[in-house]
């Protein structure tokens, strides 16, 4: 069986017969390249990192049983995503910590001002007027992992709905059709959620570079 040390996975036919056939290196190499984005996601939803890894276990293991009956409607990856998302929802309301996920796509305040988008009668509607201003490069391993955790801090104080969304599309890469069939929203809410989303976690590092340039 083909190492897959180098975290690229084959076609999901190839996955999914290899799950059925009981293949351990298979199982492993989707625990190794998608569990660290799965407990990201759980931990939106539930209030300890120890209840996240619960609702990761339980996942995979839900994924065992379930994959006889997996009909390929869906890739795989959304599967296994949509069977977290739903798992970590129901033990997020045990807990109290989380609103139901029937109100979790309510709209929002507006976050960002209008006047920042291109209208109707410019080339691009919906999309910036200028480009935001690069981020400074880091220039040391030090500042980087400075810069990490900041923006880990910035997704944790997210609406969870939010925080959803833009791990799904800017941590574990997943596409805009794939975030919609994951979390059922349409596509115009995704990319309402992404946009607020990215908004926030780009000008709390804006005001991190703006303070880290200012003389001390």
């Amino acid at each position: 069986m083909k190492s897959f040390a180098d975290g690229t996975l084959p076609s999901d036919d190839v996955v999914v017969a290899a799950l059925r056939a009981g293949d351990e290196a298979m199982f492993t190499a989707l625990l190794d390249t998608w569990s660290r984005g799965m407990l990201w996601l759980a931990r939106a939803h539930v209030s300890t990192n120890d209840s996240a890894e619960e609702v990761v276990q339980d996942t995979w293991l839900a994924v065992i049983r379930g994959i006889e009956g997996f009909e390929g409607r869906s890739s795989v990856k959304t599967w296994v995503y949509r069977i977290l998302v739903n798992t970590a929802r129901k033990r997020g309301v045990r807990e109290n910590r989380t609103v139901p996920w029937s109100s979790a796509f309510e709209q929002e305040r507006q976050t960002v001002d209008r006047s920042c988008f291109q209208g109707a009668g410019d080339p691009c509607p919906g999309h910036w007027k200028d480009f935001p201003a690069a981020w400074p490069t880091p220039e040391s391993e030090v500042l980087a992992a400075e810069v990490r955790g900041r923006i880990a801090a910035a997704l944790a104080e997210l609406p969870v709905r939010q925080r959803t969304v833009i791990t799904l599309r800017d941590v574990e890469g997943c596409t805009s059709e794939e975030v919609c069939e994951i979390l059922e929203i349409s596509a115009a809410n995704q990319r309402v959620l992404l946009h607020r989303a990215r908004t926030a976690v780009r000008g709390r590092l804006e005001d991190y570079f703006e303070t880290a340039r200012r003389p001390a």
